[in-house]
């Protein structure tokens, strides 16, 4: 670990906690646009941790989640070197869109270019001034607007240390999720940095219970790699459960949904989701389970068009039943 971490032309010495801005942009009216860091660093060697949110800018509780990790009286004895950045797309964030003003989504533009579009630049400023420092990262997301999804991970799960980070978090559900081109995860994995996607909640909603646990997940993964004392009584380690697949159930018909199935819930195939009608109740259609698994992502908006995207289904090796019940007491932790 170097004596001197320089980010964002800012030096920050073994001990140190300063919060940075780096520049981005700058828009048309000339308001400057820049990327809100804090970073805390160890006396001590150890690693070197990135923790993000809002790399679309209407998914919030990563940013809570944030907040409140900076809050953590542990920091002050922490090993190595945790790099926040709360917001990483401030264009977003600040007109509550999951997108950048030229609609480009900034999770398919890493690893970016100094040159390229306004969200090339961003990611590429992301990835020079905070990630080229960093031995891991997480990054804290929720479902897209009118979705809401079930507390989960999400990782190249062939990885052992990244396997051994999404048994640290201790969410039951741990999806073992295909990268995808221009995603921050894919370009984590070409610098061979394992890096959790935390995915929990709706956009534009605050939801305790998620906060919660991403707050708890990540603290359990800094004491996992080193950067915090482990616990003096060590609990329980808890199930978690790999989804090596997933799928979406669509809407088979236009019309007004309504849900007979909840997050978490186990669905056999076969079994109905929801139903869909007319608005005058009638013509009922139902929306069928094609496997046996887990909802763990639904639609919150109940007016459907014939192909939206309804439920998301998880589906594991393990008995559905026994996963459903580990939900629930992951519910019941975090209920307060």
């Amino acid at each position: 670990m170097p004596e001197i971490l320089t980010i964002g032309g800012v030096n920050v010495k073994r001990g140190e906690r300063k919060q940075i801005r780096i520049d981005v942009a700058q828009l048309y009216d000339f308001t400057e646009m820049n990327i809100p860091v804090e970073v805390v660093r160890g006396k001590k060697d150890g690693p070197i941790l990135f923790i993000s949110g809002a790399i679309h800018g209407d998914e919030i509780n990563g940013v809570e989640i944030v907040r409140r990790i900076l809050a953590k009286k542990s920091l002050d004895s922490i090993k190595g070197t945790l790099i926040a950045v709360p917001i990483v797309n401030v264009f977003g964030f600040n007109t509550k869109s999951r997108y950048l003003p030229d609609r480009r989504d900034l999770n398919r533009c890493f690893p970016g270019a100094e040159n390229g579009s306004l969200a090339a630049q961003v990611a590429h400023t992301f990835m020079t001034k905070i990630v080229s420092h960093c031995t891991h990262g997480i990054d804290f997301h929720t479902a897209a607007i009118n979705r809401i999804n079930l507390p989960q991970i999400r990782a190249c799960l062939d990885e052992p240390e990244t396997m051994g980070m999404a048994k640290a978090f201790e969410m039951p559900v741990v999806l073992h999720s295909e990268l995808r081109d221009g995603s921050l995860r894919s370009a984590m994995k070409d610098k061979g940095i394992p890096t959790l996607l935390f995915e929990g909640g709706e956009a534009l909603r605050f939801n305790e219970r998620v906060i919660k646990s991403g707050v708890q997940g990540a603290i359990s993964v800094m004491r996992q790699i080193g950067m915090l004392r482990p616990l003096k009584s060590k609990p329980q380690p808890k199930d978690i459960f790999v989804a090596r697949s997933s799928h979406w159930i669509r809407a088979p018909h236009s019309g007004i949904l309504t849900p007979k199935k909840k997050l978490g819930e186990r669905v056999e195939k076969g079994e109905t989701l929801g139903i869909i009608s007319n608005p005058f109740g009638s013509e009922k259609n139902n929306i069928v389970a094609r496997r046996t698994g887990i909802v763990i992502g639904a639609v919150t908006m109940p007016l459907l068009n014939r192909g939206d995207a309804a439920y998301h289904i998880a589906t594991f090796n393990e008995d559905a039943n026994t996963i459903e019940e580990h939900i629930e007491v992951l519910d019941e932790r975090y209920i307060n």
